[in-house]
């Protein structure tokens, strides 16, 4: 009797001794914690030793729902908090929906893994008293009806492609923005991400699938991103197993370009829009899949060369201020350019006869 406890409490010990705590830093909303519990899922296939224990963050993007993002101002607005924690050392990484991600990420922080991606188009939701008209698309709404959305893209895109509608802001996770939508008249649609919608478990309220081949979607937008530490190399081989080669490749090209991946055969689409929908241009490049990097080149050198397209995009040679990630908004940056080179001309023109009388004194 006594031999027997003696070797459960080994055995105990040993259990002990095997198994691993790893910290994973998660936003608080439904989505993100689906999104969490699904890569902590994949991991645990590959490392049954692991316990992981979430740590919930709440970020800028989630407790200010009363501005469009570019009004918000700064970078990561759904990614810094969570930053913050693997910068401490006190998670060794977060999940993140990868459209949510800054173009350039902090110093010592990696994309870790890409998981493999949903369908990435952008869905409709129509407010039910539409739907009790049988009316299911954009197409088919009355005249100036309201559509929501937070998107810089999807808004010049609406305004673009469905000129008889018009755009507001709708703020909120998918369950907030279809409680807008159903509990009130503000809206007659929103416009959300198909992926977010479904893997929410709510993919039965999406009435209308946007081509994308017409209603481009954004980039990364569908896919899971895995961040860590650029220097932890045991996360980095543990998340190795849930990297998903094929989505993860058009996904590390840009964060402001369309990809489509057929065998090895890669195409680019990037397409520039006024945020008014007033001006599109739109330039699609193939090749090998091993040359992404200078696709990418070329297809940015073709926009840049385009004058016409040349004027939304401002200086190329600061920070674009304002994309949906990033807060950087295209259609923004010509505007903030023209008004910082103008604050600066009236400076210069102030200053100019002060100097003057300073100089014959």
């Amino acid at each position: 009797m006594l031999h027997s406890t003696f070797g459960t409490q080994a055995r105990t010990m040993a259990q002990q001794q095997q198994t691993k705590t790893v910290y994973v830093s998660s936003r608080k909303s439904d989505l993100a914690l689906y999104q969490t519990r699904e890569v902590i899922s994949m991991l645990q296939k590959a490392h049954p030793e692991i316990t992981f224990e979430i740590g919930l963050q709440d970020t800028i993007g989630d407790q200010v729902l009363d501005k469009h993002l570019t009004q918000v101002g700064g970078t990561g607005l759904f990614t810094k908090s969570l930053e913050k924690e693997l910068l401490a050392g006190r998670s060794s990484f977060a999940v993140h929906s990868l459209k949510d991600m800054p173009t350039v990420l902090p110093d010592n922080l990696v994309l870790g893994a890409v998981c493999e991606r949903e369908s990435p188009e952008d869905a409709v939701i129509i407010h039910p008293k539409h739907k009790a008209n049988d009316i299911t698309t954009l197409d088919d709404l009355p005249k100036d009806s309201i559509i929501g959305t937070s998107s810089l893209r999807r808004e010049a895109l609406l305004l673009k492609l469905y000129p008889h509608v018009k755009v507001k802001t709708i703020r909120g996770n998918i369950q907030t923005r279809l409680s807008k939508l159903d509990d009130a008249d503000d809206y007659d649609a929103i416009v959300v991400a198909a992926a977010g919608f479904r893997r929410g478990g709510l993919g039965d309220r999406i009435d209308q699938l946007l081509d994308p081949k017409v209603f481009g979607y954004g980039v990364g937008q569908g896919s899971i991103g895995v961040e860590c530490r650029a220097t932890d190399t045991e996360t980095l081989a543990m998340l190795a197993a849930i990297e998903h080669e094929e989505s993860a490749q058009p996904s590390a090209i840009s964060m402001g370009v369309n990809t489509t991946l057929d065998g090895d055969e890669l195409t680019l689409t990037a397409c520039l829009l006024a945020r008014d929908g007033s001006e599109s241009f739109e330039e699609t490049i193939s090749g090998n899949r091993y040359e992404a990097e200078a696709l990418g080149e070329a297809l940015a050198d073709r926009l840049l060369k385009n004058q016409e397209a040349r004027k939304h995009l401002g200086s190329t040679e600061k920070k674009r201020a304002l994309t949906y990630g990033d807060v950087e908004a295209p259609g923004d940056a010509a505007a903030a350019a023209a008004k910082a080179e103008a604050k600066a001309e009236s400076k210069a023109e102030a200053e100019s006869p002060s100097k003057r009388q300073r100089t014959s004194e």
